[in-house]
Order: structure tokens, then sequence, then C-alpha cells
């Protein structure tokens, strides 16, 4: 990428789609429930700086049943993103946006990893081709919506290695280290 902007082939701009819990930041069993449960990951925000500057789009997509079990609402997803998204700009990034889902996974909802909803939502809404785009993600729901939507991905986090040679996708210990991989050149489109 020697011209310092990440594209793809024929000149277009090459998105990213990332998972959040696990990916971006620490996951819990209870939920990230407030602005203060939300944790970066070492290295997650120093990692999508880089990848920012290198011309990357970068866009979230995440699961949030927590809203349909009652856990949290809107509002206090919204303050949680406004956390997340006020750290990656104190790091040097910006996100172009975070799509998620409210549902509980038994509501069959079309938008829900592993379907290919939220991935559809951030492609319509960036104007990005599924060529254009990777799916960054740390669980087998994430692979599946990558596959659904036509995306391209990896996986990063500790379950990475098994994860990549179930799905034939690179895996990396965590962001850092796939952002390494991408920036020497790699794109497993």
């Amino acid at each position: 990428m020697s011209s310092g902007v990440a594209s793809a082939p024929g000149g277009a701009r090459r998105w990213l789609i990332l998972d959040r819990d696990g990916v971006i930041n620490h996951d819990s069993a209870d939920y990230i429930r407030s602005p203060d449960d939300w944790r970066p990951i070492e290295g997650a925000l120093a990692a999508l700086a880089r990848l920012h500057r290198a011309g990357f789009g970068l866009t979230v997509a995440t699961n949030q049943s927590g809203i349909g079990r009652g856990y949290f609402d809107v509002p206090t997803l919204d303050a949680i993103h406004a956390r997340m998204r006020a750290a990656i700009e104190a790091a040097g990034a910006r996100l172009a946006a975070i799509a998620y889902c409210p549902h509980r996974p038994e509501e069959g909802c079309d938008c829900r990893k592993p379907a290919a909803g939220l991935l559809l939502r951030l492609m319509a809404e960036c104007g990005f081709a599924p060529g254009d785009a990777l799916m960054i993600g740390d669980a087998a729901r994430d692979l599946e919506a990558a596959r659904a939507a036509g995306v391209a991905a990896l996986v990063v986090g500790p379950q990475a290695s098994e994860l990549a040679e179930s799905f034939g996708v690179p895996g990396f210990a965590d962001l850092a280290a796939a952002t390494d991989w991408l920036l020497e050149g790699h794109w497993p489109c």
C-alpha cells in the first residue's frame, strides 16, 4: 500500500467491519451494561488509529441482545458507544458507522449475526461492496455473517487458531497482530 491509502483493485477504498466485544473491547459474560463496563483491549485503539491512517474505513457490527433481554436500554447503549467513539477518536481514528442488533437469539431476526443483516446495513450506509470489505471478529457467528454477506474475514482472540482452521481464514492473537499483517499489504479477498 505504497500510496498510504488502503485500496482494493480498481481503486475502491477498503473497509473493515469489526465486531465490538472481544475485538475492540473486553467481552463479559455479564454483558457490557454501562459505559463504565467498556474497557478497550490493550493495543486495540492504537491498531485502529494505524488502520485509519492507512486509509481503511472503519465500521462496527455488534450483537447487543442485552437490550432485548432488558439488561440495558438504547440510551445506555448509545452512551457506551459514545465512550467507545471518544476513546477511538482520542487514539487518532474514527468510526464511519456502528450497526447493532438489539434482538434476543430466539427472535429469528435477519440482523443478528450469524445473519448478514448488520454487514449489509453497513455496506449500504457507507457505500461499499462486499469485495472491498473485511470482517474482523472473534467468534464463529462473525465469520458466518461474513460468509453470508459475501465478505472476506479474519479472526482474532483466544479461539483464533481453532476458528481460523475451521473456517479457512487468517487468525491472530488480537487486533494489533491482525493490523500488522494488514499493513504489510495482505488482503484476504
